[in-house]
Parts: C-alpha cells; structure tokens; sequence
C-alpha cells in the first residue's frame, strides 16, 4: 500500500498549560491561561514548534459562552479571538520557524462531543467574533472536534462569509467510541461516508478526526479514503489527531471536570497508531488532549527520516 508524506501538527493545549502550571480550571479550561498568563501559551507553541511540528493551531478552541460564559463571551470574544491569533503569530515569529503554519481553531460553539446542543440559530452571533478576531493572523481555517454534520457547513459557509482571502478550510469530526458501531460514526450518529461526501461536495480542503480513540480513527480513514476516491476528489487531504482519553459517554461535556488520561498513549505507542493513519491516506497527524510535545517529536523524527529514505 502506498504511503503519503506526512505534515506534522501540534498537540493537546490544555493539558500542556496545566503541566506547566498555568492558571487552569473548569468551566473556563485553555481559555484562562490566554486570559491570565498568555506567555504560557506562546510558550506551548513554542515547544510543539521546536518538538517539529509544521503547524500550530490557535488557542482559541475555548473561547465559547459554553466555556467563558455570555457576559465574558459578549464584552470580550472578539479581543481573546485576537490575543488568541497574535500569540500564536508571534510563538512563530520568536522560534524563528516562519515556514511554520497557524491554523485558526473554530470550536464546536455549544460544548464537545454534544451534537444535541446545537443551536443554529445562535451559531453565527457566537463564531463571527472568532473568525474577525483570528483572520489577520491565521494561514488556514480548522473547524475542530465536530459532532454534526451541519455545524461544520455552517462553520465553512461563515468563514467563506467573513474571511475573503480565500484560506484553506480544514474541518476534523470526532467519532463515536464508547461503543462498537457497524461503520464508523460521528458522535451524532451520522456516517463518516456522509460527513465526507457533505464536506468535499462544500469545497473543502482537508478532512481530519481529532479528540477520540486512536482506535476508532483507522477505519474512519479508510472510509473517507475511499469516498473520496469514489468522488474523484483526490485532492483533498485526510489527516488524524487523536486524544488520550478513555472511551467518552455520549453524555460528556466538556466542563464536568478533567478526564484522567491513558498511561498506555507513550510517544512509542502513539507513533505506532500514526503509522496505521499514515497507511489509510493521512497526510496531516498530529495530537489532541494529552498528546504532547514528546510525542509530536517522535512522529517528527520518523516521518521526516521516512521522506529521507523515500
């Protein structure tokens, strides 16, 4: 089977800010330390840069209602959006890696993994601040961990709207994985045939999975692999971030507290998964929640010696 070059990109935000003890806490989780103490943040950046990786994403993922409530959201979104883009620009900027990307992080806008939350009706009020606050800064747009099919439209559709340099559009579900599924799903429910073929018939560039098991990622590669084969859309890429969680219930949110993390996710093991990813068409693999610096150097280190042998 052949193999494709691999991009690397970052890893998990908030579990890095708590290692370094940053300020860090439920409900406001990565958005307090780009509130308090932005230093950390560039300094995450800064050590997933040195650790390898050819993309940084924003520290924006919780700057939501959701996460910093409506009155902090209303009065301050849009500048947290900014600091949140200007921190990432300048991490950049003072690892003197300008070939390194930034990538705007657009949030599911009611809270992770719940698809039932959704509220469409609100869904432009909340993202217009984040995508104006993080435009002047960002290389490419990544609408992350989404659940539903239509929030991710909705996400491109807006940033199309507000962002008129025409910037690559990412979009990464999260998949279902506390219970085994006939095919792989989102954690809505949908199919990831139907999120793929939604997503590449909107225009696309990249199709990811981020912020599940490492388990459940292999097959859903495989599917969208071959959908976008069957679509004769080759030129959109497909890429893999998983977290380090346990399995999720389809009842988690986001601010019930910090889930402990798996001892068995070592940089080794980690690696193992990516290689599998690598092997089902991914292009782009990084890490999500608990996935750290010292993983993203060890997927640097082997995919960058693989090009070499290549």
């Amino acid at each position: 089977m052949s193999t494709h070059a691999v991009r690397i990109l970052d890893g998990g935000m908030g579990r890095e800010l708590e290692r370094r003890k940053a300020p860090f806490r439920q409900p406001e989780w990565s958005a307090l330390a780009l509130m308090e103490a932005p230093e950390i943040v560039e300094e995450v950046h800064q050590a997933f840069i040195e650790s390898g990786a050819q993309l940084i994403t924003s520290n924006s993922y919780a700057l939501v209602p959701f996460h910093i409530g409506e009155k902090r959201f209303s009065s301050e979104g849009l500048a947290l959006a900014d600091l949140a883009g200007k921190v990432a620009r300048q991490a950049v900027v003072n690892a003197h890696h300008p070939e390194t990307l930034v990538a705007g992080s657009l949030p599911p806008l009611f809270g992770s993994y719940r698809a039932d939350l959704y509220q469409p009706e609100k869904a432009e009020q909340i993202a217009t601040p984040l995508i104006q606050g993080l435009t002047p800064y960002v290389d490419l747009w990544l609408a992350e961990t989404q659940s539903l099919i239509e929030e991710a439209l909705e996400l491109h559709r807006l940033v199309k709207a507000l962002d008129n340099h025409n910037k690559p559009f990412w979009v990464s579900f999260t998949l279902e994985d506390s219970e085994a599924t006939t095919s792989p799903t989102l954690r809505s429910g949908q199919c990831v045939e139907e999120a793929v073929k939604q997503m590449a018939s909107s225009g696309v560039s990249a199709i990811l999975f981020n912020c599940c098991q490492p388990e459940v990622i292999e097959d859903a590669l495989r599917v969208a692999k071959h959908t976008l084969t069957q679509l004769g859309h080759s030129n959109i890429e497909l890429g893999a971030y998983a977290n380090a969680f346990p399995p999720q219930p389809k009842t988690a949110t986001a601010n019930d507290g910090l889930d402990e993390l798996r001892d068995d996710l070592t940089p080794l093991s980690y690696l193992d998964w990516a290689q599998r990813w690598q092997q089902q068409g991914a292009s782009l693999i990084g890490g999500c929640c608990g996935i750290g610096p010292e993983h993203i150097a060890l997927l640097s280190q082997h995919f960058a010696s693989s090009e070499v042998r290549g």
